[in-house]
């Protein structure tokens, strides 16, 4: 850092925050709070939330954590009266905006898309390119520091073999699209997809909607559909795993470090996780607690020993676990189950049938489909916001993964875990706790935020 800059407060420096996400709106605010004065928050959306934006969100979303693990320390979340203390979209997308109202009232400049961001060419400070969307005028800002809060959830993935271009190629004549866009899409899902007529013998059922995706928003999606009366396919490796009971959990269970002491960490501070994760009684122990918490959800919602819905990746060994509590009658379990949905796991939608009314399998079969919804995850959003080179200068690029045997996990509760996707096995990051990537660490003009995948968003963005 030049001494000019090491003269001034850091505080008085303009600082742009790019997104108004829940990552966004609290950076902002932290940094509010710590001193800065001249902080603004560029979003391209109309309305803040992010994901939980209310134009983004849709009927039938359900928040898939316990109560409060997405709350911000500063403002209270309400209960919800509906849903028995499930958290709906239109719940998240009212509590963000109460946040935003409350705490950064004439610092959020939205419908203002930041399409590229360099250095200043004196090598201090930065320049954003940003396109007004309402009044299509682009113009160039510049700010003396910037944090990245765009997230993981920004742009739609979407598989070459299943997009639009791909369906539109093979002549499909349904609707395709990215779960992103299901909210603004859903009438016109709704018109092309027929109902099934269930006093009727004799007509033939309708094409599924086709849901390619095991995760939450595939899960809420195809239950959706399910109770507007629409067929439903879902299309899937493995379905997110979950928990739930006759009755909910206590707090001393949920809102609790009881189930992360059973969970493997860098540092095993304390006896008892030294005890759980090195030695084979404690593996035993750890493996029967969380097989046990399996069983005992599957129990809960009434899933068969052979039903798909049991494909599922043990909770132990990822974060993609939902919290379905007591389960619902009219939830995605239960609705698969009575074969309200069906469920092909084990498997990959490669493409489409040349019928023009079909999804191929990756083993060769044909589904038909009147429409197709891709909830097919997200993508970073980084790529196309900075060159190549200015990228590699940040150290945003993945990394080639390099063995540290000073830093090796020996613990036996990590014995036999499923495989590693090729691209996790291969990369790794260089960001620092998730915030500045280490290559610009010294620099203390770059960071970003809710780029971490975690079970508890409103604690780590904060």
């Amino acid at each position: 850092m030049s001494p000019a800059r090491l003269a001034t407060d850091p505080r008085s420096e303009s600082v742009a925050v790019i997104g108004s996400g829940v990552a966004g709106l609290i950076t902002a605010h932290t940094l509010l709070r710590d001193g800065f004065t001249d902080v603004r928050i560029l979003s391209r959306d109309a309305q803040v939330g992010g994901v939980w934006a209310a134009n983004r969100i849709y009927p039938g979303l359900y928040l898939n954590n316990v109560h409060g693990e997405y709350r911000l320390s500063q403002l209270e979340m309400p209960l919800s009266t509906a849903t028995g203390g499930r958290l709906t979209g239109d719940d998240m997308a009212r509590y963000i905006e109460a946040y935003a109202e409350k705490f950064l009232q004439g610092k959020i400049e939205s419908g203002v898309e930041v399409e590229y961001i360099r250095r200043n060419s004196c090598g201090a400070g930065w320049i954003l390119d940003v396109h007004d969307l309402r009044s299509s005028k682009r113009e160039r800002k510049t700010f003396g520091r910037i944090v990245v809060c765009t997230g993981g959830c920004s742009t739609p993935r979407m598989p070459a073999r299943l997009n639009s271009d791909a369906a539109a190629a093979a002549g499909f004549q349904g609707l395709v699209f990215h779960s992103a866009d299901f909210g603004a899409r859903l009438q016109d899902l709704l018109a092309s997809a027929a109902a099934v007529d269930d006093d009727s013998d004799l007509a033939p059922a309708p094409a599924p909607v086709v849901v390619v995706g095991g995760g939450k928003s595939a899960q809420d999606i195809c239950a959706y559909l399910a109770n507007e009366g629409r067929r439903v396919a879902m299309i899937c490796h493995n379905l997110d795993a979950f928990t739930a009971g006759p009755r909910p959990l206590p707090n001393f269970i949920r809102k609790s470090r009881l189930l992360s002491l059973f969970s493997p960490h860098i540092h095993l501070r304390t006896s008892l996780e030294r005890f759980l994760h090195t030695t084979w009684i404690g593996k035993k122990i750890v493996d029967f607690m969380w097989h046990g918490l399996a069983q005992s959800s599957f129990d809960a919602a009434k899933i068969a020993p052979d039903s798909p819905l049991r494909n599922t990746v043990l909770p132990f060994w990822h974060i993609r676990v939902n919290d379905e509590g007591v389960p619902r009658l009219n939830g995605f379990h239960a609705l698969a189950s009575s074969g309200k949905i069906d469920v092909l796991t084990a498997t990959h939608a490669v493409g489409f049938g040349q019928d023009g009314q079909s999804v191929v399998l990756e083993d060769g079969r044909f589904i038909p489909a009147s429409a197709v919804v891709l909830a097919t995850g997200y993508q970073s959003s980084w790529s196309s916001l900075f060159s190549s080179s200015t990228t590699d200068e940040l150290g945003l690029h993945p990394r080639e993964a390099e063995t540290n045997t000073a830093s090796q996990w020996n613990y036996t509760t990590l014995v036999n875990g499923p495989p590693l996707h090729p691209d996790a096995r291969r990369w790794s990051s260089s960001v620092y706790r998730g915030l500045v990537p280490a290559a610009n660490i010294t620099r203390r003009d770059f960071a970003v935020n809710g780029a971490c995948i975690s079970p508890n968003n409103g604690y780590t963005v904060e």
